[in-house]
């Protein structure tokens, strides 16, 4: 059996950082049983101790179950039994951070504290004595820097060795007398129920009534009562609730440590993160300072670096050098014609189509992994929280669609850790708004194709995105489902620091390889499909390959449903047919794109016929394609996701509903109002844009009212 050790630790305190450094690329992930939040292992790297597993918990500030990571976590503790802990501290902000510490020394599970970032804490002039911190805990406290890598391996083999002995460890802090006699009747009450390492954590749990607990001990009716009993006496004497009777005690403890153990230097200069901020977070500068940010990122993907990358790999990669070199290749092995026509014009036609867009993506993922890697993104929470919180939702909002930027299950995934139900939801149905990394290259190909690589194209359709989400927050927090004040959000942000190349580097290459991954499985099928029904059709009652896609399976289908969309000014069927193959994987717009107007085929003077594909569009038409792309109903894999967390058939609909009539309404104004005011008339299109547009305005300015007591009901009935 391996021995394993759990890496836990507050958001933001470096335990990624730490986690990368001691495992490199010896890592493998998963889901936590039963549920799809990311689970990360990984083999220490060291040279003295082999079939080590690090096991990288969800950031947590303590082990309560206010949020499905502090569930996790805390089962994990119990139930999977570690043979150590690694408890990775943030030494700026020691006091904090301790309060998580307090409760995993209660569990028993041998530990090291890995106090990190000390070398801010020095550079800051602060002291932290480490050996008085380790005689406090009664555990091994090393200072670290899991930046520069300094400390890690000995605070890791520290932890091996503690494995190895198996000794339980003792927590050495102590609560008040009435609380101690109380906690002591608690688990005398247990007896042996509860295995002796963890009958004080227990018993601490259950003073403190923890549900969770309460039921996995299955107590009968005159032993909770007993219990209960010793509760309800201690907080009469001590004149409190019992959680926050907890609570107050350890920080009263933690208080104590912090006195004996951290010398903050005396005059109280600025640091250089908090004059950082006073700029990057200032009420006026922040939103332009975002905006900014976020400009320079579409901008340096889609129109500049990542277009100068992706222009080769489209026009010359797979124009000039794949496609002849397969066909001569083909030819002379004398290929049947139906399979040289399924890898030309469908697998290297669609696949090639996508794949070529790499490039703009890798310039993309490491412009983000840049941001979040120096700590600004963190900050860009903290900035929205002030926006959201206006429109009904908080900055927990936001980190979902954060995450959502990569792709956007995980960011669906992100919004458990919002407790209220109703902010949850509707996270849940507006994240998919933000443009994911498999919509890039939609905006790429309609930037570039449509728009003659115009620079504002790819920033406005992320902003097209936040304007969604903030228009979508005022309207539904107006109706009865969602009213109701937003959640509360408390966020720490970590000092500004150099990004770490590797990590960097690791976060850019993760997300692209999982585009790769998905262009050599669903994209390849659906390319497949599409090639398939579009190049057979019924000729004399027989099925035979046709020679015109228009005459093709795919053209009867598209054609049947592209009226839907002409209002939107793109009823062609290949439009039609592309925006439905994206509901397989967004990706799939490009590629089926790529097999209708004939990708893989190159034209006398070398240019690839992605022309044809610009005849189709007026510059009013094709931004109304992109936006419906980037706003409607997301992919498959999204909607499984929507599913799982929504946990409720209605409301899944409901979400997919609201995203795809919204896009509707949104493109339908685009396109109509657009055409209005350059002077192509007025027709029935235009009467429902403006009555749409008029709506709109209804909804966003109509008065708030409080939500009734009997919305509770309507929204368990969904």
């Amino acid at each position: 059996m391996p021995t394993k050790i759990a890496l836990a630790g507050n958001p933001n305190s470096g335990k990624t950082t730490l986690f990368n450094a001691l495992t490199g690329s010896n890592q493998y992930v998963g889901n936590w049983p039963g549920v799809t939040i990311e689970k990360k292992e990984g083999k220490l790297r060291s040279d003295t101790y082999k079939d080590i597993t690090i096991v990288d918990l969800p950031g947590i500030y303590s082990l309560s179950p206010y949020t499905l990571e502090e569930v996790i976590a805390r089962d994990y503790l119990i139930t999977e039994n570690p043979d150590a802990i690694i408890n990775i501290v943030d030494g700026t902000n020691l006091e904090r951070n301790l309060y998580l510490t307090t409760q995993l020394a209660e569990l028993g599970i041998p530990m090291v504290v890995a106090v990190n970032m000390m070398d801010i804490v020095e550079k800051n002039g602060d002291r932290i004595n480490l050996d008085k911190l380790s005689e406090k805990l009664g555990c091994p406290v090393i200072g670290i820097s899991a930046l520069r890598k300094a400390g890690i391996t000995e605070a890791a083999e520290k932890a091996a060795e503690l494995a190895n002995k198996k000794v339980p460890m003792t927590p050495k802090h102590r609560f008040s007398d009435e609380l101690e006699h109380a906690i002591e009747s608690i688990e005398g009450l247990l007896g042996d129920r509860v295995e002796d390492k963890n009958k004080r954590w227990t018993a601490i749990k259950v003073f403190e009534r923890d549900i969770k607990i309460m039921e996995r001990l299955d107590l009968d009716d005159s032993l909770k009562e007993r219990i209960e009993n010793i509760i309800d006496g201690c907080e009469t004497d001590m004149d409190d609730d019992s959680e926050s009777i907890i609570t107050n005690e350890r920080y009263l403890y933690i208080s104590s440590i912090i006195k004996d153990c951290y010398r903050r230097k005396s005059n109280k200069k600025m640091t250089t993160s908090d004059k950082i901020d006073r700029i990057v977070t200032n009420r006026w500068l922040a939103l332009p300072i975002f905006a900014l940010a976020m400009f320079a990122v579409y901008y340096l993907a889609v129109t500049t670096v990542g277009t100068w990358m992706t222009d080769w790999t489209n026009d010359v990669l797979f124009g000039e050098i794949i496609p002849p070199a397969m066909e001569s290749f083909l030819d002379s092995i004398g290929t049947a014609p139906w399979l040289q026509s399924l890898i030309l014009d469908g697998i290297i036609a669609g696949v090639g189509a996508v794949l070529g867009f790499i490039p703009q993506m890798l310039v993309l993922f490491l412009a983000l992994a840049l941001l979040e890697d120096c700590g600004y993104m963190a900050r860009v929470a903290f900035i929205m929280d002030r926006i959201f919180r206006k429109f009904g939702l908080s900055g927990k909002s936001f980190i979902p669609m954060l995450i959502g930027t990569g792709c956007g299950v995980p960011g669906i995934m992100a919004s458990r850790t919002i407790e209220n139900e109703r902010d949850r939801r509707m996270t849940i149905m507006v994240t998919t708004f933000i443009p994911c990394g498999a919509k890039l290259p939609v905006i790429a190909l309609i930037s570039g194709a449509l728009f003659n690589g115009a620079w504002w194209v790819a920033p406005s359709a992320y902003f097209v995105g936040i304007a969604a989400i903030i228009f979508s927050g005022i309207i539904l927090k107006k109706t009865r489902m969602f009213s109701g004040d937003p959640a509360p959000f408390v966020m720490e942000l970590p000092p500004y620091h150099r990004p770490v190349a590797g990590n960097v580097l690791r976060s850019m290459w993760e997300r692209g390889w999982s585009f790769i991954k998905k262009a050599g499985t669903i994209i390849l099928l659906s390319t497949i499909v599409v090639w398939f029904a579009s190049s057979f059709g019924i000729v004399d009652g027989r099925i035979v390959m046709v020679d015109d896609v228009n005459d093709g399976f795919l053209s009867k289908i598209g054609g049947a449903i592209a009226p839907v969309f002409a209002p939107l000014g793109w009823g062609q069927w290949q439009a039609t047919v592309a925006t439905i193959t994206g509901l397989v994987a967004k990706e799939n717009v490009v590629s089926t794109l790529g097999i209708l107007y004939g990708f893989a085929e190159v034209a006398e003077d070398g240019f690839e016929i992605w022309g044809l594909l610009a005849s189709s569009f007026t510059v009013l038409s094709a931004y109304s394609f992109l936006v419906f792309n980037l706003l409607c109903a997301p992919c498959f894999a999204a909607i499984g996701a929507i599913r799982r967390e929504m946990n409720n058939t209605k409301w899944t609909l409901f979400a997919i509903g609201y995203q795809t009539l919204f896009a509707y309404a949104v493109s339908l104004s685009i396109y109509q109002l657009g055409m209005l005011f350059t002077g192509n008339g007025f027709g029935i299109g235009t009467a429902a844009a403006i009555l749409i547009v008029a709506l709109f305005l209804y909804l966003l300015m109509r008065p708030y009212r409080e939500r009734p007591i009997e919305a509770a009901s309507v929204q368990a009935s969904m």
